[in-house]
């Protein structure tokens, strides 16, 4: 009993003298003496060696014991608890963490500041479903069903309905606002468009599109120029070249492309301009009176012009960027590079 009395003594000044601030060496404190296998449990396991006169004197002699060890591990347990909350709470004073800023897409750049362009010239935002029937997308267009230009758009059709198609292009917003409203009719058709094309460095499956509609009497293709002209030299600068190519639209007549001298080469030749100097940017003509008679307004008192460009391209010429997949990869790197442009 005296040996055992001497241990709990020896003990207990083992316990006030404990000092850490270690986690680790705290919890190993515990499990040392409070722990199920434990100082305290093993020496109240002695309890069945004690005269029977002496164990009310021995239990009392324990329980103090065990008050001590549990005592002194809270003890330490709050000042690490203190000791943390110091270290690592938050300080109101301090200001607020910095938050990660996003920034707009440069599609969604190049969107907004074609469109701004043509608003202040007085053109009218309007858009329509991406999924389209063959109707608005071709046949209204002046593409009938054998016409051979449905070959230069290969087009996505849905396999449940093989009448309706993602659209190869945003011309069906026309069709659709001119069935909808009377000349004069002036807007510009951004949106989403879709082709089934070879994914390269100049050309995707999908892609971006503004396309312009202007109807009314009198309209001539010195218009188109002249509205053509004022938009590049506010896009791109004054000192950029333009030239117009004659070519082929069923849904216009005549009909032109226009280019640009290359952004990228500064007209030497590069990948981008397929080492020519120049960068096709937009089709364009006067609206063919097929079409205008498909919508339900009079060729004979009205006409007007009509082009289209992507989007994706005059993005490349301004950033200089040469590959037109880093559009869609969603690289954060090549994102955050825009923020500033917001």
């Amino acid at each position: 009993m005296d040996a055992i009395l001497a241990q709990i003594e020896a003990h207990k000044e083992e316990i006030r003298t404990f000092e850490t601030t270690d986690p680790e060496l705290l919890e190993a404190f515990r499990i040392r003496f409070l722990g199920t296998k434990g100082i305290v449990k093993a020496l109240m396991g002695e309890m069945k060696n004690v005269p029977a006169d002496r164990r009310r004197d021995f239990g009392q002699v324990m329980n103090a014991f065990k008050e001590t060890a549990e005592a002194r591990y809270a003890t330490l347990k709050e000042v690490m608890t203190v000791a943390d909350a110091g270290s690592t709470g938050p300080d109101a004073t301090l200001p607020g963490d910095p938050l990660s800023v996003g920034g707009r897409h440069p599609i969604t750049l190049m969107r907004n500041r074609i469109v701004s362009i043509f608003r202040r010239m007085g053109f009218a935002v309007a858009e329509g479903p991406e999924i389209e029937d063959d109707w608005h997308n071709f046949t209204a267009l002046n593409l009938g069903e054998d016409h051979p230009a449905r070959d230069m758009q290969d087009t996505f059709y849905l396999s449940r309905r093989p009448d309706m198609l993602l659209r190869t292009h945003t011309s069906n917003v026309q069709i659709r606002e001119m069935q909808r409203n009377k000349p004069p009719i002036r807007i510009v058709c951004p949106g989403r468009v879709y082709r089934n094309e070879t994914v390269s460095a100049r050309s995707h499956c999908f892609f971006h599109q503004v396309e312009g509609l202007y109807i009314d009497e009198g309209v001539s293709f010195a218009d188109l120029k002249q509205t053509l002209y004022s938009f590049v030299k506010e896009m791109f600068g004054e000192d950029v070249r333009v030239r117009f190519r004659p070519s082929y639209f069923p849904f216009t007549e005549p009909s032109a492309e226009m280019d640009i001298s290359c952004m990228l080469c500064k007209g030497e030749g590069c990948a981008v301009c397929k080492r020519t100097g120049w960068l096709e940017i937009l089709g364009c003509g006067m609206v063919h009176p097929q079409v205008l008679s498909n919508c339900g307004i009079d060729p004979e008192k009205y006409n007007g012009y009509a082009f289209g460009m992507g989007i994706e391209r005059p993005a490349m010429l301004k950033y200089g960027i040469t590959d037109i997949r880093l559009f869609s990869e969603n690289d954060v790197r090549f994102l955050r590079q825009f923020t500033a442009a917001t």
